[in-house]
């Protein structure tokens, strides 16, 4: 009877996860075709402002453990992560806020930048992550190297499903919520994932993002 349960979970885990990446392909394939004038004009926009790349690829860690680079419009200066490190203040000031910078304080961000990320319009390229399944549309929301400490014996739990694009985190108010809270969050959804818990957690962001809350 164990044996049969146990078939019966790993029969129910493989059928969500065939049709979770299905679903992943189809939107991320309609999603692209549908805002390429939007890519095109942001991607001209950012790119005149001070002629570099309007693409940011920042390396964040995936399933297993799995290092990827995840892609944004870049809504900062070119150097932006050097003038970062170059300054020790601002760093540890970056650290102490959970990995982010307060709302305004951020000497990084440009004026098209500060648009974007309100509008989460710099997220967008993350659809070409989510196509090539580096990422599902939703998730936990991918962390960085120093972020890993967060999740301390919790690691490998959080680590065991793809990223999102999308997720509960962003759902319950993004940047609005930090560290530590925001690891109970993410495994909140880890421990209770299911195609219609996607679904739901899908509509529920697309309600946050027009609201913007969290956003900047």
């Amino acid at each position: 009877m164990i044996e049969s349960t146990e078939n019966a979970d790993t029969h129910t885990h493989y059928i969500y996860h065939f049709f979770k990446r299905i679903t992943d392909i189809i939107v991320s394939v309609i999603a692209l075709v549908l805002l390429l004038p939007l890519i095109l004009v942001l991607s001209i926009i950012i790119f005149i402002q001070d002629w570099h790349n309007p693409l940011y690829k920042q390396m964040r860690i995936g399933k297993n453990g799995k290092p990827f680079g995840m892609y944004k419009f870049r809504s900062m200066i070119f150097n932006a992560d050097q003038v970062l490190k170059d300054n020790p203040k601002l760093y540890k000031k970056y650290i102490a806020n959970s990995f982010k910078l307060p709302e305004g304080e951020d000497p990084r961000i440009t004026k098209i930048g500060a648009f974007i990320r309100k509008n989460s319009l710099d997220e967008i390229p993350q659809f070409f992550n989510v196509l090539i399944g580096q990422m599902s549309l939703v998730g936990p929301r991918p962390i960085v190297k120093k972020e890993e400490t967060e999740y301390g014996n919790r690691l490998e739990k959080f680590l065991s499903v793809k990223p999102g694009a999308l997720g509960l985190w962003q759902a319950s108010g993004r940047a609005n919520i930090g560290y530590p809270e925001r690891c109970d969050i993410e495994l909140e959804y880890v421990n209770n994932a299911s195609y219609w818990y996607d679904v739901k957690i899908f509509f529920a962001c697309c309600i946050s993002i027009l609201k913007k809350d969290g956003a900047f």
